[in-house]
């Protein structure tokens, strides 16, 4: 059972890793706005959007967040997926 254990713990991490190394390209990505409107950009963003969204929304319920000139969901995602595989 302690492989399996391993196994799983070795697979959500490498999971994460994967997901914050996607978030960081689509971030790149999005400073160019040629690179927007790629296929790639937009496969990335189906993927990496379900994990930023709940931050985005949670944060928009802050007063005047909604007004704030930088969208701090990444960040929050990428907080917590470090959280998370700082635990793992």
């Amino acid at each position: 059972m302690g492989t399996l254990n391993m196994l799983a713990r070795s697979l959500a991490g490498m999971l994460i890793n994967l997901l914050q190394t996607l978030m960081l390209i689509m971030a790149l990505m999005s400073w160019v706005p040629q690179l927007r409107q790629s296929k790639i950009y937009y496969a990335i963003s189906m993927i990496v959007e379900p994990v930023i969204d709940p931050f985005r929304r949670l944060l928009y319920k802050i007063p005047g967040m909604d007004r704030f000139p930088l969208d701090l969901s990444f960040l929050a995602a990428w907080m917590v997926l470090s959280l998370l595989a700082g635990l793992l």
